[in-house]
Parts: structure tokens; sequence; C-alpha cells
């Protein structure tokens, strides 16, 4: 039997889901096919409208082997498993002569533990484990959650709590849920044959394409345990998000309160001079806590050294006894050992890690106003461990919209450990880079208007300029706005100020839930929606509701934030443009991806607005613009007003 061609293969599966074959789809795909068949890597820009993920699944289909594809987001892991892979199966299936399967792998805290819901959940105050469905008030929010989610246990198929709708608090979750250091193991649990989380994994090993998270997919690369089955082939979308949640996954932190709940849950397992020791050595801490004070941590200060090494050895002392103690005597022994156990050694690893020190780490403190002071350790950079994790013994792909910043792929290939492109060597992965363009006509699309005329923003105070700016030129587009801010602060200043001046409706961010949110603007073309981050990534509107992108201004990491500001000092170190290669390409990557939100389809119009005349003035404007879709450029603000009145007179008259 002759192998079925790349090029019929994705004109079936681009017909099953009712899409357009575009000729950028075609070219990743084929790129995607030569990587695999030549067990190399890719980079690959496809943008917004290209169908990468057909451009994708189709090749990884057709190759027969274990793929497994990792995304940032859960709305595209949904996609993939639910839409995009039963369909592309099933048009595939003539020409393949085979149905591959999938299946969708999480972290095990994603699942409902059974354990946890018919034995109970640690209570730091009691021995042992308690019933949580009978503490809960059942007229309490907690309660009623509670009540549903031992309900839905008796009809979930997965367990997985993304298939529970409406969704349910963190807090409620984690009383029926438990992380991987918690877990009992299959084979000590009584509930292990029924275990959802241990059948999903049953299910990825069966799975010609598992389809995964990016969190997962570092937990799997830093913990050294073998999470995700063996696989020929890694696909990583949304791939501009990889390192910060590798980073992430590779953050530890120690707060108060988290030591005292280890000590809690320690107390009733071992003697009490061991249990004393660990008491007191938690009370230390937080006595120096108190006094914490946010900011980075060049040198442990001497009292916080002595702090976290007494915690150290105490939490060590403790782990050994709990290991070598038995205690018939505590209901359910084998579970409240794990819980015990789970706690304290979090906070031996943390404590270890920031007394040994490393010049690869940065310790910092934050600080909240509810939840106090808290210790975080981070890796200075994650390259090197996705160099020496991610790209041996496999060919990986990597894709998104935003990958070339400033015009080329080395800035994220560098952050994931990758040396320049054509770059090769014993060491070095050799990669190569393809921007499949987008089917959308950007210059006739879409106009990018930077509002040179305004002051520079600081750092504190309103801008008063912005605001009457933001206000005219929402009036211009006849609303459909989306208002993108570098900081929270910022996003309800604005909609303050405005929902005084202007009859368009303003929603907030945090308001109401994202999703709310989303559904109610893009329901009105008149509603504005603010908001900061999530904002900047996570909509997805098409049509002419959202004609009017505005940043408030280019968003640099803040100047205080300890991680980047010691990355930015670490590439200064060694002779490199730190402002460039860190706050640039940060706010390069942000800015691309805002940007994004305008252009969703072929017949879509309007203005990305940037309130900050830097993005036009400064040397690192150009940078930042080559980084952006190719829209028409104008510094003049009344060519903005008029074409987003005209845009809006438009859809007017097509009634919408």
């Amino acid at each position: 039997m002759t192998k079925p061609s790349l090029p019929d293969l994705l004109h079936a599966a681009v017909s099953a889901v009712g899409g357009t074959e575009r000729p950028g789809q075609v070219a990743m795909a084929e790129a995607v096919a030569e990587a695999i068949d030549d067990n190399s890597h890719r980079l690959i820009q496809a943008g917004t409208g290209t169908g990468k993920s057909l451009g994708y699944l189709v090749p990884a289909l057709a190759h027969g082997e274990r793929v497994v594809v990792a995304t940032a987001t859960l709305a595209l892991q949904r996609q993939l498993v639910e839409r995009d892979l039963p369909r592309t199966v099933e048009a595939l299936h003539p020409q393949l002569r085979r149905r591959p399967q999938f299946a969708m792998l999480k972290g095990r805290s994603n699942y409902l533990c059974l354990h946890r819901l018919h034995e109970g959940a640690p209570q730091d105050e009691e021995e042992g484990l308690f019933d949580q469905f009978e503490a809960a008030t059942p007229t309490s929010k907690l309660g009623k959650d509670l009540l549903r989610l031992r309900d839905w246990a008796d009809e979930t198929e997965t367990g997985d709590r993304d298939d529970l709708t409406p969704g349910v608090s963190d807090k409620a979750w984690s009383q029926i849920s438990v992380s991987s250091r918690e877990c009992l193991g299959a084979t000590k649990c009584a509930y292990g044959a029924e275990c959802f989380a241990e059948a999903a994994r049953e299910r990825a090993k069966l799975a010609d394409v598992v389809v995964t998270n990016h969190a997962l997919l570092a937990i799997d690369a830093i913990e050294g345990a073998p999470v995700l089955p063996q696989h020929e082939v890694l696909i990583v979308d949304e791939a501009h998000e990889l390192v910060s949640r590798v980073t992430g996954v590779a953050t530890g932190e120690l707060t108060p309160g988290q030591v005292n709940r280890a000590v809690k849950r320690a107390a009733k397992l071992v003697d009490e001079k061991t249990a004393d020791s660990l008491q007191t050595a938690s009370e230390t801490f937080e006595r120096v806590m108190e006094l914490a004070l946010p900011g980075r941590l060049e040198q442990i200060p001497e009292d916080l050294g002595y702090a976290l090494m007494s915690l150290r050895d105490a939490a060590r002392n403790v782990i050994s006894a709990i290991g070598a103690t038995r205690d018939k005597s505590v209901p359910d022994e084998d579970a409240v050992r794990k819980q015990a156990l789970a706690a304290v050694e979090s906070v031996h690893g943390v404590a270890e890690r920031i007394t040994t020190g490393s010049e690869y780490d940065v310790v910092w403190y934050e600080r909240h106003d509810r939840f106090g002071a808290t210790l975080r350790v981070a890796p200075l950079s994650v390259s090197g461990l996705l160099r020496e994790k991610l790209f041996e013994d496999r060919s990986v792909v990597l894709t998104s919209a935003t990958l070339k910043l400033g015009g080329d792929f080395n800035g994220v290939a560098a952050s994931m450990g990758l040396s320049p492109e054509g770059v090769e060597g014993d060491d070095v992965p050799a990669w190569r880079g393809l921007d499949v363009g987008s089917p959308f006509d950007y210059p006739k699309q879409g106009i990018l208007y930077v509002a040179k005329h305004l002051a520079t923003p600081g750092r504190e105070g309103t801008r008063g300029d912005m605001m009457d700016e933001l206000a005219e030129l929402i009036e211009a587009a006849g609303g459909r706005t989306l208002g993108l801010f570098s900081s929270m602060r910022g996003a309800k200043a604005a909609a303050e100020e405005l929902r005084g001046r202007l009859d368009n409706p303003i929603l907030l961010q945090g308001e109401e839930t994202l999703g709310e949110l989303i559904k109610a603007f893009a329901a009105d073309p008149k509603t504005c929606l603010f908001g900061t981050l999530s904002l900047w990534q996570g909509v997805d509107v098409p049509g002419p509701s959202c004609q009017l992108v505005v940043m408030d201004r280019i968003p640099f990491p803040r100047p205080d934030d300890p991680l980047m500001s010691a990355r930015q000092k670490s590439v200064e170190e060694h002779g490199g443009n730190g402002f460039m290669a860190v706050a640039a390409t940060h706010a390069a990557l942000l800015m691309a991806q805002g940007a994004g939100r305008l252009v969703r389809a072929t017949g879509d119009r309007g203005v990305v607005a940037v309130l900050d005349p830097r993005l036009a003035t400064a040397r690192y404007g150009s940078f930042l613009r080559a980084t952006l879709p190719d829209f028409w450029y104008t510094t003049d603000r009344n060519q903005a007003r008029r074409s987003l009145a005209a845009i809006d007179a438009t859809a007017k008259a097509d009634g919408k």
C-alpha cells in the first residue's frame, strides 16, 4: 500500500473541520513532517488564522509513533481533545487505515481523589483525617461545592476538574484532591483500582497522541521521575509561554502558614522532642518573616539564614522519625503519614535549597496585604534545563503566533538554551526557524497608531493626557474597545474615570469571571472591556465588537521585579545588553500577543493604539514594532480618529 501524501491528508482534515486550506498551514505541516522524519528541531511562527493545530496534528498522526503535544492554556487542550483530534482522526482513517488513539494527561491534583473523597481530608487541629462533608455547613458556598462534588464523583468518568461545570473554588477542590507527593500510590491505596489519575496515565500509555500542559512537561523534565509516557516527538504549542511556565514549576516558596501546617500534621506522628524542635524552628522563621521587606536578597541575612538552617535540620529529623515509626491508634495512618511527609518535605526542600545557595538561584521576599510575607526562590535561567531535558532523544517542534522578536527567532531560542540559528556543534541542538505568515492582510485590515504627542508615562500617578486620548478614541470607535493595561491599578483607574465620562458600558476584569466578561463584551458593540495580563493573551473576539485595541504603555517588567532585574543584571555581567535581552523581549512578546487580539478573522478591521510615545521615539521602538503584525503605521491622531469613525460607521451600516 502506498503511503498517503501529506497534502491529501491535510486536505481531508481541513474539510472535516469545515476550514479553509491555507498556504501557511501546508508549509507548516511539511516542516513538522520533515522535523519528525529527520529527528530535528523546528521553531515555527504561525500567525492567527493559519490553522496551526491541524498544521501539526496531521503530520503527527501520520507519523505513527507516539507524539506528546503540550499547550499552555486549558482552552486549547480542550479544543484539541474535544474537537480537533476526534474530527481529524475520523477524516484520516480512510487513508491511514487506522484510528490513532489520543488522550489528555494532567498533573495528579487535577483529578478527584477517591481516597480523599471517602476517607476524609487532613485537618490541622485534629488527629488524623476528618469528614469534610459532615464538617461543611450545607448552606455555605464551600458546603454546597463539596456536596456537588460528592454527587459529581458518582457520575464522572474522568474525575478531571475541568469536566466539572460550573467549577468550584480552589478551597473546595483541595478537600478532594491530592498532590503527587501526598498520593499513597495505586498499590497501597484502597481505591487504587478505580483511581482517576491512574486511569488517565494508563490511557496515555496506550495513546498515539498525548495532550498535556507546559506545567506537567516541566515537572516531567525537572523531577526526574517520568510522568509522561515515552515519546519520539514533542510538539509545544503556545511556545512563547514555555519559559515562564517552567520557571513557575521550578520556583519554591515558604510562608509561616505553610510551615505551621507542616508542624501540625507531623506533631501526632513523632515524639515530643522531635516535634518541639520543628515547632521552635517554625516560630523563629515566623518572627523573621514578620520583619521581611519586599525585594531581592543578594545575600541571605544572618537571622534568616539561621532560621532556615533550623527549619532544614528540624524538618530532616521529622522526616526520618515519620519513616521509622508506626502508630495504629491514628485512623487511616498511611494517608495521614503521607500528607505529613509531603508537607514537611516541601519545607525541607525549599529551606535546604536556599541555605545551600546557588549562583543560579534568585531569592526574594514578597509581601501581600492579606497573606503577609512569602520567601521565594527561582532559577536565574531555565535555558540550561530546557536544553538538556527537552532537546535530547526526541524531535521537538515549538510553535506559536509569537516566536520572532525584533525580526528573528534567536531571542526565544536563547531563552530555551538554543544557540543562534545555523550554529552547530556536538553539544548544541541544531534547529531551524520558519515563519509561515498569516492569511490576514495586516496592512489593509489594521492600523498601528502610536500617540507620539503624549507625555512619557512615569512610574506613578494618573496620566490626564492619556485618559483624554483614551476617551476620544473610544468615542470615535463607538465603543468596541479592548483596553490592555500594564497594571490592575491602571485598568481600575481608567474604568472609574471613563465610566463617569462616557455613555459606553465599561467592563473591568475581576468584577466577573473572565468567561462572562468576554461573552458580554462580544455581545454588545458599544461595550468596552478593560483588564490586565490574561486579557493580553486570552481574548478571541472576531467581528465588530473589538475594533480598537488600546495598550496604555509598553509592558516592561516592573523595575523592582526581583527575578527579571536579576536576569537583566546577569546578562550585563556577561557582556550582553540586559535591557534588550530581558525587559524589551518581555515587552515585545506581550505587545505582539496584545496586538494579535485585533484581527481574528478575514473580515476584521480596526486600530491598535499604543498610548506610549516611546514606541515611536525610543531606540528600542523599532525592535518592538518589528515584533508586531505588519499593520499600517501612523502617529497622526486625527488619522486614527477618522479611521475608527469610518470603521464604526461601516459596522453600523451593516447592522452590527
